[in-house]
């Protein structure tokens, strides 16, 4: 595979290892829909990392996948919950102009 392709398939397999580390510690009942959701999510949200690449086009591969850990880990709630709190403070912005 290409170097971009290789890149995509390490990002999906991180957040898929983070979001199955957070169910296995997670003291819910452990059922397929709560694995496979977990998988999906920290898949989903370790791709983010991707757009660092708009910024800065050559980042090296280490850096990006220590960007996707770190998204990993912070999980979807609280990247939904920064970008809740950044789309108020634009409307605010863009209401009193």
């Amino acid at each position: 595979m290409p170097n971009g392709e290789t890149t995509l398939f390490k990002l999906i397999v991180i957040g898929a290892v983070i979001g199955l580390g957070k169910v296995l510690l997670d003291e819910q009942k452990l059922t397929w829909r709560l694995l496979i959701g977990r998988i999906l999510l920290g898949s989903a949200v370790s791709m983010m990392a991707g757009l660092a690449l708009i910024h800065f086009p050559d980042l090296e591969e280490i850096s990006l996948i220590g960007i996707a850990s770190a998204l990993g880990i912070l999980g979807h709630t609280v990247i939904e919950t920064l970008l809740r709190r950044y789309l108020q403070t634009k409307t605010k912005e863009a209401d009193e102009s």
